[in-house]
């Protein structure tokens, strides 16, 4: 109990900014979960749907070494409060623009791409200022807490979002969301003190050398890059199943939305659980090792359950082997990041680990959607009644997104593969 106590008052503000971020990051995901179902339901396109996710993510990709050389220079807190309030006045605007009845899918790319923004300048400062009010000892329960607020908010999201939006509609989804961020904005303004990092080398040294200076660093740290590029590849995969999964369930005359909330369920429960298991093991002896097994068993499991499965429970079971040992992957990539890059340099370096590690989430959000519509769904759409491809995934719309797991799930295991014996990577397993 002396120690459990111990660590709460150890990390009682980063528990308080956790705490109130996962508040604000549940009406956030209640919004988007909402927004995707209104998108799907006026165009019934993957591209149309996948398209608000590329362009929250495109940001990251040309924006975010830029970012981190600002980041390292500017007031972290003063950075979070600015970026959270940006981001709130385009929920505004999209509140608005439905209560006036002129809600148009181009409006939400644009709203999106305004959000992506101000999240690749918040983020790495929302990393740094984790390292400088967390304890060292503490940094691998960074992970396992981020996770399981994400559990949290996948568990309730569907739940909620699907309630709310049944029987008040959209605009009170986006109320609760503005109000959970006024919860979170006023104890961050007022309860959060972030003490700053920056060097004195930092504040006289050139803008453009302040960004070649995070991607000299991953240069000459071969390991980090390399873990990045896997990482990477495994996103790639990651973004074109999220892409896929709701033109999938939302088309299925036996699932809908209620498969899609209890598939979203499902992974929040289960990464919860994971979550727990994750804060409660000791170091494992080799962490880049324990990062790569986690996602192999995550790319063999889910994938290949939704593509054959064709039945609610086995999609869950699914979710439920592909995410179970994500949290402790989480957990130790974490670590191995902070116990490597400086601290006065991790803004820095965090940004262009944006760049490199999520750069193919919008592109696999694109392709995703592309291939589904394109490509797939005409293949299934071509197939006649006891083809071997409408008896393995079935016939009618959302046949053609379970074939397109069927590769994704091939896809998976070769990325894992293609990194298992990189000796960059190899080289960090004593942390």
């Amino acid at each position: 109990m002396n120690a459990f106590l111990t660590q709460l008052r150890d990390m009682r503000t980063y528990l308080l900014l956790w705490g109130t971020q996962m508040i604000s990051g549940l009406g956030s995901s209640m919004t988007s979960y909402a927004l995707v179902i209104w998108s799907y339901t006026q165009q019934g396109s993957a591209l149309v749907t996948a398209l608000l996710m590329v362009c929250s993510y495109a940001p990251y990709v040309l924006c975010s070494v830029f970012a981190g050389a600002l980041s390292d220079r500017w007031n972290k807190k003063k950075t979070l409060l600015t970026c959270d309030a940006l981001a709130a006045l385009c929920t505004i605007v999209v509140l608005a623009l439905l209560k006036t009845e002129n809600l148009e899918i181009w409006h939400l790319y644009v709203i999106n791409a305004v959000s992506g923004l101000m999240n690749t300048v918040q983020q790495p400062a929302s990393e740094v200022a984790v390292t400088a009010i967390l304890p060292k000892q503490y940094y691998q329960k960074v992970g396992s807490l981020r996770y399981l607020s994400g559990s949290v908010n996948s568990i309730l999201t569907p739940i909620i979002a699907t309630a709310v939006l049944g029987l008040w509609g959209l605009d009170v989804v986006i109320a609760i969301d503005l109000i959970s961020f006024v919860i979170a904005f006023a104890v961050l303004l007022f309860f959060i003190p972030i003490p700053e990092v920056r060097s004195e080398s930092d504040r006289k040294e050139p803008f453009l050398e302040s960004v070649k200076t995070g991607l000299s660093w991953l240069r000459q740290h071969r390991g980090i890059l390399h873990l990045m590029l896997f990482l990477a590849g495994i996103n790639l995969v990651a973004s074109m199943y999220n892409a896929a999964l709701p033109a999938m369930t939302l088309s299925k005359p036996h699932a809908g939305e209620f498969a899609l909330g209890t598939i979203n369920a499902v992974t929040g429960i289960t990464t919860l659980v994971g979550s727990l298991i994750a804060s409660s093991l000791k170091p494992p002896k080799s962490r880049v090792r324990a990062i790569w097994f986690c996602l192999m068993l995550s790319m063999c499991a889910e994938n290949f359950l939704l593509a054959f499965g064709n039945h609610l429970l086995l999609w869950c079971l699914g979710a439920f082997l592909g995410w179970i040992a994500i949290p402790w992957m989480s957990s130790n990539l974490d670590t191995v990041f902070r116990l490597t890059i400086p601290k006065e340099l991790q803004g820095r370096v965090f940004a262009a680990r944006n760049s490199f590690q999520f750069f193919t989430i919008p592109l696999g959000y694109f392709l995703g959607g592309l291939f589904v519509d394109r490509v797939f769904e005409p293949i299934m759409a071509a197939q006649t009644a006891g083809s071997l491809l409408v008896t393995w995934f079935g016939e009618g719309k959302g046949s053609g997104a379970a074939f397109f797991f069927a590769v994704l799930w091939i896809l998976g295991i070769l990325v894992c593969l293609l990194f298992r014996k990189d000796r960059h990577i190899d080289a960090l397993k004593d942390l």
